[in-house]
């Protein structure tokens, strides 16, 4: 069975930015200069972040499925407490922590996005070569 359609990403974070930006979060840096740079950066950093939270997370559900796995098949013992009372605060808190990286990498490439638009746009059109003064067209006779 393939599996690889219903399997995430093993790193969200790069793969957001590599679909936003056309860019892997380690190019960006070497496009820029300046505050462009410090936002590519910045976009490296968020998808990093984004990249490791959602690693913990998934450590964490599958320790907890195995867990399940081993209580389910008589292989384990079960705990009397709960058998995820533990694993399942630590999965949603990694939760939390996942979404909250999603929206913050999210702004983090909207913010790189305008800054490179901006810049741009705003680059100065070459000028025409300027007209030689009158002085200039004067001969000497």
């Amino acid at each position: 069975m393939d599996t690889s359609a219903t399997q995430p990403s093993a790193a969200p974070g790069s793969q957001m930015v590599q679909q936003a930006l056309g860019k892997s979060p380690s190019e960006l840096r070497f496009h820029h200069e300046g505050p462009e740079l410090v936002l590519a950066v910045l976009v490296g950093r968020a998808a990093r972040h984004l990249d490791d939270v959602h690693r913990q997370f998934t450590d964490a559900a599958q320790h907890a499925a195995t867990t399940l796995t081993r209580a389910v098949a008589g292989t384990t013992s079960i705990n009397s407490l709960g058998v995820l009372q533990h694993s399942a605060t630590q999965i949603d808190i990694l939760a939390a922590r996942r979404a909250d990286a999603v929206d913050r990498l999210r702004e983090a490439i909207n913010a790189y996005r305008q800054v490179t638009a901006d810049k741009a746009t705003s680059a100065p059109s070459p000028r025409a070569a300027p007209a030689p003064s009158g002085a200039a067209r004067r001969t000497r006779r």
